[in-house]
């Protein structure tokens, strides 16, 4: 036999072979037998799905229809509060408007008036998404819901998702259309504490249900699919984008519906909630902590409805004392000197504080505002405001981390020359920034100390490219700044451009005292429900800094105290670092400064008081000129402290700090030897004097806001301008000693001197 036909003897045994074993695989599944399969097992599956009809009985309402109160107390047991019963009223059908009534179901289940109570396709999808872990997705029926509020729970568990499918299944048959409807508004949680249409309506109108119109109802349906993430008095942008476009997507609906008009839909404008109000009992200071204990429970991934279903324990990290020592401070050193009913800029003013114990991460005291029935968002958790020069720390935190070099090559250290001179333009950036330092002075060639002492924003600005805005938003982050939608990788950052609350701020200053260690604020203590405890993760954590970083810019940041800005903090009573701040237009002053044993954010915000609220400046606070983080924040800083510290503390700062090289001259523009005045040089110990704190409002000054640099880009620039004045006032120190006064000691356990 020749080769060829071997070949063919091959192939034609290969060719039998497999014709043998697709033989085989046909016999094995032939069509017959995998429909008989597969209806086999959907008759199995039929067959356990009827034996789950039968045998799961709709059971009778859950305990939410018996609320109990939560109790919140100090760090020590005392009670500060109990919370009151689920806010809820029940309303009939027939109270509802009928375009409010169909707001919802064009919200969450168009079919409902067709459908046997039940979407087979999204239950499935549901059970797929538990049993995978991407947690709770859409596409229940109203009915569906409404069984989950009323008979059930909250949780995601593939026997819960199947309980809820058989018993509305059974609800849909036992019970009318209307009676569902009715249960389900009233049985869903709307935000602000409300449950049910009517307790919504109140919280968000002012108004009865039965008074609402079609645009209110359509509101109150968006609000159904995330009601804190959607409540208007407190949405970030995002949040409120999001409502927006949910709320348009009910009202297209009912005209796809033909339950309304498509000439009266397009005339419907988004009806702008009111702003929130705190429940009874939440007087003074107590609704704001109730609110930030349970903000942050949610954060630990308990339900607000869960917190407000009750039963909960929850012992807050607060300290009696200081907390009552920060409120004197606040009515001493401000509200003292304001008229609000017959001053119209003191009448905007609102304070807001947050104090940490740097070792623990524990919120030991906390300043919402005037008081929680009064002004319900928080001063202290607020981060619609920019937390301007106090974020320069973070930016010197930033170079250091990361080695920076200045345009020449040079590293940046405390002893890195650049150009102050006001207007400069950076010098490295593809966005064009030219920031003006406050009262447009130019400071010529300075160090990084006196950069900072006198808070000079060319300077900094210019540091921002030098580590790169990237890099220096990293850093931030990792501190604990939030990554809000006005925190851009831009120049104009190194102004504190973005969103921060005094909370954030007393975490990242407080990172800073801990020698580089997370310092995440916390202020619950324990929460315990039942027999059951929340888990509450440790408030110190990862090392984010190195300690030598981190213990440098403490060590610039007691400059700023001893000679600087902040120099009406200073004392032989205790040893502090910080940092003043005042935003574009004087909307927020601020004082960020801790001791080694406590961190402290200060801050002043200018807000309307009209219908809505608004940023408005606060220049001419207590007829006392333009605002600035040295004044009333520092104030009120300088007097809490001390308070805090049983009168003072010789405790020092102990730190791994670098040491300070100074750079040789150069030509380069950011930067060239440094000015011989000795007023230009940075202190490297604490001045032993300083000037005098005063509860005299700063002299009349005008004010001289920075306009935005016509070298920016326009595109790139935020809604707020970016270009920081600076901190007025700021430069005090350097400017005595030009003069040739010596500053005096402050007396902060009550004398009156006047503030130089």
């Amino acid at each position: 036999m020749g080769r060829a036909d071997e070949r063919r003897a091959r192939q034609q045994g290969s060719r039998r072979a497999k014709k043998e074993t697709g033989g085989r695989i046909r016999r094995l599944f032939t069509w017959k037998k995998i429909l008989g399969t597969f209806f086999g097992l959907c008759l199995l599956a039929m067959g356990a799905f009827f034996v789950a009809y039968l045998l799961v009985p709709v059971p009778d309402a859950n305990a939410q229809a018996e609320m109990q109160s939560n109790v919140y107390k100090y760090s020590d047991g005392k009670v500060l509060t109990r919370t009151g019963k689920i806010n809820r009223e029940i309303v009939g059908l027939e109270q509802i408007p009928k375009p409010v009534q169909r707001d919802f179901v064009a919200a969450e289940n168009k079919s409902f008036y067709q459908d046997s109570g039940v979407d087979i396709k999204g239950t499935a999808r549901g059970l797929l998404n538990t049993l995978s872990g991407k947690g709770k997705q859409g596409g229940s029926t109203i009915t569906q819901q409404y069984v989950k509020n009323y008979y059930l729970t909250q949780d995601q568990t593939v026997t819960r998702k199947l309980k809820e499918l058989v018993i509305s299944l059974k609800v849909d048959r036992q019970k009318d259309k209307n009676e569902i409807l009715a249960g389900y508004i009233n049985t869903s949680y709307y935000g602000r504490g409300a449950y049910g249409i009517q307790a919504a309506a109140q919280a968000y109108y002012g108004i009865d249900a039965a008074k609402l119109n079609v645009s209110q109802g359509a509101y109150l349906a968006a609000l159904l699919q995330a009601p804190n993430q959607y409540d208007w008095g407190q949405a970030t942008p995002t949040g409120k984008r999001l409502v927006t476009e949910r709320w348009n997507y009910v009202l297209d609906n009912m005209v796809g519906q033909h339950w309304l008009d498509p000439s009266e839909r397009q005339g419907l404008k988004f009806p702008t909630p009111h702003a929130p109000k705190a429940a009874p009992g939440m007087e003074g200071q107590t609704g704001y902590l109730v609110e930030a204990a349970n903000k942050e429970l949610v954060r630990q991934g308990v339900s607000q409805e869960k917190i407000d279903a009750g039963g909960w324990t929850i012992t807050l990290n607060i300290d009696e004392k200081k907390q009552k020592a920060l409120l004197a401070s606040v009515k001493k050193q401000l509200e003292d000197h304001l008229d609000r009913k017959k001053n119209k800029v003191d009448a905007t003013v609102q304070a807001g504080a947050t104090s940490v114990d740097t070792k623990t991460g524990r919120v030991v005291a906390m300043y919402g505002g005037v008081g929680a029935t009064e002004h319900w968002i928080s001063n202290a958790t607020r981060a619609d405001y920019q937390p301007a020069s106090t974020f320069k720390a973070v930016v010197l935190a930033s170079a250091l981390q990361n080695g920076a070099e200045t345009q020449d090559g040079q590293q940046i250290g405390i002893g890195t020359i650049y150009d102050g001179t006001s207007q400069r333009p950076v010098k490295g950036s593809d966005t064009p920034f030219a920031p003006e330092n406050e009262d447009d002075r130019s400071y010529g060639k300075v160090d990084v100390q006196k950069a900072m002492d006198d808070s000079i924003n060319s300077v900094f600005a210019q540091m921002v490219v030098d580590v790169g805005p990237a890099d220096v938003k990293k850093t931030a982050l990792s501190l604990g700044m939030p990554d809000g939608d006005g925190f851009p990788e831009r120049p104009a950052i190194a102004l504190g451009t973005m969103g921060a609350s005094t909370w954030d701020m007393a975490g990242v200053y407080a990172t800073l005292d801990n020698h580089g260690k997370q310092v995440t604020p916390s202020i619950v203590k324990s929460a315990e429900h039942k027999d059951s405890k929340v888990d509450l993760p440790d408030p110190i954590g990862k090392q984010v800094l190195t300690r030598e970083t981190a213990d440098t810019v403490t060590k610039v940041l007691q400059g700023v105290v001893s000679n600087g800005s902040g120099s009406v903090v200073n004392t032989d009573a205790y040893h502090a670092a910080g940092k003043t701040g005042t935003s574009e237009n004087n909307k927020s002053a601020w004082f960020v400064g801790y001791t080694p044993q406590i961190t402290t954010a200060v801050a002043l915000f200018g807000e309307s008081p009209k219908d809505g609220g608004g940023q408005v400046t606060l220049t001419g606070t207590a007829n006392s000129g333009r605002a600035n983080g040295g004044g009333f924040p520092a104030k009120i800083w300088a007097d809490y402290t001390l308070a805090a510290l049983n009168g003072g503390s010789d405790v020092d700062f102990d730190l791994e700090a670098q040491k300070v090289v100074r750079e040789e001259p150069s030509e380069s523009p950011s930067t060239s030897a440094p000015e011989e005045s000795p007023s230009e040089k940075p202190s490297e110990t604490p001045s032993e004097e300083a000037p005098s704190p005063s509860i005299t409002p700063p002299s009349d000054s005008p004010s001289e806001s920075a306009s935005e640099d016509p070298q920016e880009d326009p595109s790139e620039t935020e809604s707020t301008d970016p270009d920081d004045p600076g901190d007025p006032g700021e430069g005090a120190s350097s400017n005595e000693e030009e003069e040739g006064r010596q500053p005096v000691r402050p007396n902060l356990l009550g004398g009156n001197e006047q503030q130089r």
